[in-house]
């Protein structure tokens, strides 16, 4: 009997329905062995020794892999193909004591019969520069950690963290935060003519040129500036003076990447990255995708040639792009030799795999998703009818554009967002009417907070992470509270991330540098390709790292992140003090310890309970983070609202208006909207 050790029960079935009674599987169920919960782990003197340890909760797992053991005449270690799955066979090999005789390793991109059956044609042993790159990010991680964390209880307050990687993700956020809360917005003004041939046919042509120079975007400041030039436009003739017609093509997109994928799944669905990788993950061990743990593009022939033949067979041989469509990597570092994520086959569409896997409804859409970025990758371009106009209006010239979709290609699969714009027929030298003129007001806006996607995005162009560790990431500075979602699902730092961020920065400005940061990760990946050894590099990092800490525990003065009040403890009487906890500020008592009286601090909005008439509206929020409005006299009162009241009075039925998410002002009763 053959013994296939893999992560997970559902990779062993999957792999099952290709192999035969000669091979029987067991399941790691992930890592089986890390460095210990509580203490360092890492002997720094011994060249940053690691001290592994059973992980809490794997001993049945490994005792159940020994006794597979005892039965099999050979180990095949199938674990995924990156430095993490390569790191857990070095572990299960050492766990049952396997010498190089003993065991072969296998690796494959997709779970389906060819693949596999290839994989045991071409078994290898353990690849050292995969785990050493492991070893080694792991360990960095460890030391970043274990001795960073101390240094923040001790100079700001316990129970903080830094993370290596974690604390430039939140860097980003704070730093972005600073540069919209400093953004001085401009106002401007754009002008538009609602033109219509002699006859029939309206349509609006922009302000664009003024004696013959382009108008920049914020050209006209004022609308002082916009009416003078409405009043110059008023009265005058409107030349067509040129008309341009071409065909524009739009491309297709790339296959997905583990980065594009979390994007493109937020964007459409909202799916955090966490929960994009989970289902991902899933999809992989039922053979439906190939390996959701990828930075590159590169595509089989059999997958290209596969995709040919489902595009012309069900499409049409005028919807296949007419060659194979190769695409590069823009990602620093990207790991060539693995494939995009793509179906393990065209013929598995969407609609019939999703009723016979039994694929629940986020399986079932990111799989289409993945399944139609594939097809549309080696599709046609979409081709659009294109039409610009210029206008002499005086010493102006207005343009207008239209666009008609004249061939869909691609989009017929990978449907994205585009507008049409029909023209009416025009002629060079025809004169045109003018129904109005329309100005109107805009002012420049701060650049916009991250969201997953955006996030994901900046990270992986800064070369900081990998595939694997975006969600880690985001999940994790999440949890210590360092940033948080706001209504709009977008990023924020909390006043923990902010302090701890710009304390990093000062102090440790290597540890939160981008550049720093990407270097280090060209460092692992040099690691994993054999180029470089892994000790030197974590020496390299550790000297003057270490260096650096024990002069800033001198040098560091312990912040104090308190306010004096003139409230009273309600309790022994004692001042109130504003304390400065992991959660954020909120009213301790001066007689702490012995008074341990603690209270959140209320945001009042100034506005009059409605309900009770004695109280005023404050906000507030739910167990898990949620912002809610509600009366301070609860729980006399109760009245509460999920949207932010306005303090203005609905004039249909007079109860309070309120701004909801989407910035709409309306009733919190009746169905009265305001008029923007």
């Amino acid at each position: 009997m053959k013994l296939i050790i893999v992560e997970s029960p559902r990779k062993s079935r999957t792999l099952k329905q290709f192999l035969g009674k000669d091979y029987q599987f067991a399941a790691t169920l992930g890592h089986i062995r890390d460095l210990p919960q509580k203490k360092l782990g890492v002997d720094i003197e011994k060249d940053f020794r690691p001290k592994y340890v059973t992980i809490p909760g794997k001993r049945k797992t490994i005792k159940n892999l020994k006794e597979q053991q005892k039965k099999a005449k050979q180990i095949i270690l199938g674990l995924d193909m990156d430095r993490e799955g390569e790191a857990i066979a070095w572990h299960v090999k050492n766990i049952l004591s396997l010498k190089e005789k003993d065991y072969d390793r296998i690796v494959f991109h997709e779970i389906t019969k060819q693949a596999i059956e290839q994989a045991l044609k071409n078994p290898r042993k353990i690849d050292m520069a995969l785990v050493n790159a492991q070893q080694a990010r792991r360990i960095l991680d460890r030391i970043v950690g274990y001795k960073l964390s101390p240094f923040l209880w001790r100079k700001v307050m316990r129970g903080l963290s830094a993370g290596r990687v974690q604390s430039v993700a939140v860097r980003l956020i704070v730093e972005r935060e600073k540069e919209i809360k400093a953004f001085v917005s401009q106002e401007y003004w754009e002008i538009e003519a609602l033109l219509q041939k002699l006859k029939n046919g309206e349509f609006k042509a922009k302000l664009a040129k003024k004696d013959g120079k382009t108008i920049p975007k914020l050209g006209i400041k004022s609308k002082k500036e916009a009416d003078k030039i409405v009043k110059d436009l008023k009265g005058t003739e409107y030349k067509v003076i040129n008309i341009e017609k071409k065909e524009r093509k739009r491309n297709p997109l790339p296959p997905f990447t583990t980065s594009t994928l979390q994007q493109e799944a937020w964007q459409r669905f909202r799916f955090p990255a966490e929960t994009t990788m989970g289902i991902a993950q899933n999809l992989y061990e039922r053979g439906l995708i190939t390996y959701h743990r990828s930075d590159s593009l590169n595509l089989s022939q059999q997958s290209l040639k596969a995709a040919k033949k489902f595009i012309i067979t069900h499409l049409g041989k005028n919807y296949w792009a007419g060659t194979f469509k190769t695409y590069k990597t823009k990602a620093k570092a990207a790991q060539e030799a693995h494939e995009a994520i793509r179906p393990t086959s065209p013929e598995k569409v969407p609609e019939k795999v999703k009723i016979q896997a039994g694929l629940n409804d986020y399986q079932s859409r990111l799989y289409e998703l993945i399944w139609q970025r594939f097809i549309a990758c080696q599709m046609a371009q979409a081709v659009f009818d294109s039409t610009v106009v210029d206008i002499q209006a005086k010493n102006y010239e207005l343009r207008a554009t239209g666009q008609i979709l004249k061939f869909d290609g691609f989009l017929k699969v990978y449907p994205l967002k585009y507008e049409e714009t029909e023209l009416p027929s025009l002629e060079v030298n025809e004169i045109l009417k003018l129904i109005k003129l329309i100005p109107s007001q805009h002012f420049t806006q701060p650049p916009p907070r991250y969201t997953e996607a955006t996030l994901i995005k900046e990270l992986e162009k800064n070369g900081i992470g990998r595939p694997s560790t975006y969600a880690p990431i985001i999940s994790v500075i999440q949890k210590r509270n360092y940033i948080k979602k706001n209504e709009k699902k977008k990023f924020e730092p909390t006043e923990v991330g902010v302090l701890v961020s710009n304390l990093l920065v000062e102090h440790f400005p290597k540890i939160v540098d981008i550049q720093f940061t990407a270097k280090m990760e060209e460092d692992l990946d040099k690691i994993a390709e054999g180029k470089k050894k892994w000790v030197p590099v974590l020496w390299e990092f550790y000297t003057p790292f270490e260096k650096n800490l024990k002069q800033k525990y001198k040098e560091v003065e312990k912040q104090k992140p308190i306010e004096k009040t003139d409230k009273k403890c309600p309790e022994c009487g004692a001042p109130l003090l504003i304390r400065f906890g992991r959660f954020g500020k909120f009213y301790g008592c001066s007689g702490f310890p012995k008074c341990k009286y603690t209270a959140p601090i209320e945001k009042s909005l100034g506005i009059e309970c409605p309900q009770c008439k004695k109280g005023e509206i404050i906000e507030k929020k739910t167990k898990k983070g949620k912002i809610f409005y509600a009366c301070n006299q609860w729980p006399k009162c109760d009245f509460a609202l999920w949207d932010e009241p306005t303090g203005e009075k609905c004039p249909k039925c007079d109860s309070l208006l309120v701004k909801d998410k989407g910035g709409k002002i309306k009733c919190s009763e009746c169905d009265h909207i305001e008029k923007e």
